[in-house]
């Protein structure tokens, strides 16, 4: 069977490569089978039937033998023993570069998992600066493990399918690469609301019969012409995608029928010319609709798409969109950067791609000092992936700009030194507020002082681009270092002061220069100013110094095992403790329920013993035990402990439970009435709105143990609209 699977894999790089050496394919081929031997997919199919169908989808592509053996070689070093040394060894820097680049961070401990996501994200996009084949591999990688997402739960489909429709549906979508972000977010829709995606699949498959007539009519219509006009083209009916339909139908409240582009016809042709040519033929031929019209061709969309749009008036009064392009707008319009990333023997093509990879640049330069996971991700979703304004400049050249930007980030888009001389600015010959929001076809005129005078702290709350808001900030930066140099010193040193961890860790090289290099610092200063001014999340940095300072602590033995409150040995006898737990070896021991995880009788328990404090009881799946069991030091005050059968006191023990829902009307009371039927009390209640009309709501209640949480999360996950029911961990 596996000889059948390489075989295909040949064919099918033969269908575009009729003579080059694949003898590293079939090399990387063997090295995949032989290293994920064993190993099985939730599926229960082999482990590496994935990376072959990862690399058949960059064959597709038409991709070279390196990206082709970097798919297929995708997962070795994370889930088997192989190394990226190995992969140097074997097959060579590049693919080794490119494996590594897809590769997961798993080996560093990290505070939440969305910290470690966002570092994954960060390395990746470093990698895709260097090499663009790294993001292709992983949306291959993304595209199978869709394709292939019924076998996981319920939960982890839900998640995946949010990180598709979040990163990298919108990432394929900013390299042009439009087959992959159709399916990625055809894919998504049916795991996020499987409801409304099966309501628009049978809707259209009810209508295929009338919306094939109808497209066919128009067809045969536009071909009768081209034939008069001796216009070479194709003209094809074209199928909106599910998730198109979808975003349009909840985003302006319409039903599928209210649709204008449901009804779409494609028309490919062979030059430019010949494009505008059929434009002023179908405009004769039907109605255009008032603003409705987009040049893509004279404005491409910077993600390298090119074409022209226009919604017109068909037979019957039903409307119909229409693209027109060439068969050149075609490829890239498909394939995007993966159409013009084609690798030659000895060569790169990077030379005419910097251009078009600017934005991946510009991105690392922003988010070198963004160390909070949420921030990271807003920036992406803005500067990225949100829809874009084309404006011009005075001599007319077209800049892009996501939609909701004021001349602020016109200027600071031009130069960062445009912007910090920026006194004012015209749109369209008028002078605005700088508050402004910039419209499709805007010409911009930046009005500047002589001399940089510097920006307005006010402008960061009026900006829309993050590359704006970091020039904005490196002005300030430079203006006020030395303010910010002492003012993080002392934060810091007060840190360390209030924890009882020596000053002297401040300059201890050895301590220091791991965390500086984990955060991007070069020397100390810079972590000072980053603190003072704010650019880090001093909260999360500093938790982390605090705890590596305890852990080095321990290991110098400055503290003793003592003072900790850590128990050199233990006695195996139980003896009753308090709260319904017993603690193992120690009689008359303050015993008290940790709040980060909320154990409740059923949950696996494990105590950690505090300074002062008594012994705090978290479940044994909770994040600070888990990070704890991975630090030497942490893990000698982890204890055992266990439920009594029959505890005096207390009754009801509280946990907190995270439901995600689309927004709806009744939605809390449908919650609390579950959770009333339970007879489990409330104590407490934090619900918020998020985006895309999303509804989080965090439910504290008492409850007797985890079969009636259990039965709690299960009755909440039946109610209409509900995403995701989740316990909190941490």
């Amino acid at each position: 069977m596996k000889g059948n699977e390489l075989s295909t894999l040949i064919e099918l790089i033969r269908k575009y490569n009729k003579t080059g050496d694949l003898s590293q394919v079939e090399k990387a081929y063997h090295y995949a089978v032989e290293h994920h031997e064993g190993q099985k997919r939730k599926s229960g199919e082999p482990f590496v039937n994935h990376p072959i169908q990862v690399a058949s989808i960059i064959a597709e592509m038409e991709f070279d033998t390196e990206s082709i053996c970097a798919a297929l070689l995708h997962d070795v070093v994370e889930d088997t023993d192989a190394t990226r040394e190995d992969l140097v060894r074997e097959f060579g820097e590049t693919v080794a570069l490119l494996v590594d680049g897809v590769t997961k961070l798993t080996k560093i401990p990290y505070s939440s998992k969305e910290e470690q996501q966002v570092e994954t994200l960060r390395k990746m996009f470093f990698a895709m600066a260097k090499d663009i084949r790294v993001i292709i591999i992983k949306l291959a990688d993304r595209l199978h493990n869709m394709r292939t997402l019924r076998y996981m739960k319920e939960d982890r489909q839900r998640a995946i399918s949010r990180e598709t429709l979040e990163v990298y549906s919108p990432l394929a979508h900013r390299l042009g690469m439009a087959k992959i972000k159709m399916e990625l977010e055809d894919l998504a829709l049916r795991y996020i609301d499987p409801i409304g995606y099966y309501e628009i699949v049978d809707n259209i498959a009810q209508k295929r019969e009338e919306r094939e007539k109808y497209i066919s009519e128009i067809i045969d219509i536009l071909n009768k012409k081209l034939d008069e006009m001796k216009i070479e083209a194709t003209a094809y009916g074209r199928a909106k995608h599910f998730y198109s339909i979808y975003r349009k139908m909840f985003m302006q409240n319409k039903t599928i029928d209210e649709l204008y582009d449901l009804f779409a016809v494609r028309v490919i042709v062979n030059t430019v010319s010949d494009c505008y040519a059929v434009l002023g033929m179908v405009h004769e031929l039907f109605t255009p609709m008032p603003g409705r019209f987009k040049d893509y061709i004279a404005m491409p969309k910077p993600n390298m798409y090119q074409s022209l749009h226009s919604t017109l008036i068909g037979p019957g009064g039903t409307p119909f969109e229409i693209q027109i392009r060439t068969w050149e707008m075609h490829r890239i319009a498909e394939n995007g950067i993966a159409a013009h990333w084609k690798y030659k023997e000895g060569k790169s093509g990077a030379d005419d791609m910097d251009e078009k990879l600017e934005w991946i640049k510009n991105l690392l330069e922003i988010q070198k000092e963004t160390t909070n996971p949420d921030d990271f991700m807003e920036t992406l979703k803005i500067d990225m992936f949100s829809d874009e304004v084309f404006v011009f400049t005075p001599k007319g050249d077209v800049k892009s700009l996501p939609v909701g930007s004021t001349p602020i980030d016109f200027a600071y888009k031009i130069h960062s030194e445009v912007g910090n001389k920026m006194i004012g600015a015209k749109v369209n010959g008028k002078i605005v507020p700088l508050s402004h929001e910039l419209q499709n076809g805007d010409f911009v005129t930046v009005i500047t002082s002589a001399t940089p005078h510097g920006p307005n702290a006010d402008w960061l709350k009026i900006c829309k681009t993050s590359e704006a808001r970091n020039k904005i900030n490196q002005w300030f930066k430079k203006v006020n270092r030395e303010e910010n140099i002492e003012t993080g010193r002392l934060t810091l040193e007060k840190e360390l002061s209030k924890n009882n961890i020596p000053q002297k860790y401040i300059d201890d090289s050895e301590f220091v220069d791991p965390l500086l290099k984990r955060y991007g610092f070069k020397e100390l200063k810079d972590l000072y100013a980053a603190l003072g001014f704010g650019s880090v999340n001093a909260t999360r940095f500093l938790n982390r110094f605090v705890s590596e300072g305890k852990s080095k602590q321990l290991l110098e033995h400055e503290v003793t095992p003592a003072e900790l409150a850590v128990p050199i040995k233990v006695k195996t006898t139980q003896r009753s403790g308090t709260n319904g737990v017993a603690v193992e070896g120690i009689d008359n021991c303050m015993v008290r329920f940790s709040h980060c995880c909320n154990p409740v009788p059923g949950d696996e328990i494990v105590g950690y013993v505090t300074r002062g404090r008594g012994v705090a009881i978290h479940r044994a799946d909770c994040l600070n035990i888990i990070n704890a069991r991975n630090s030497e030091a942490e893990r000698n005050r982890l204890i055992s402990v266990h439920w009594l059968d029959s505890p005096d006191t207390p009754s009801a023990y509280k946990s907190t439970i995270t439901i995600t829902a689309s927004d709806r009307v009744n939605l809390l009371v449908d919650i609390m009435n579950i959770i009333n039927d339970c007879k489990a009390p409330v104590t407490n209640v934090n619900a918020r709105t998020g985006k895309n009309d999303l509804a989080i709501v965090e439910v504290t209640a008492e409850i007797t143990g985890t079969g009636q949480l259990d039965r709690i999360i299960n009755n909440l996950k039946n109610l209409n609209g509900i995403i995701s029911v989740n316990r909190r961990r941490h």
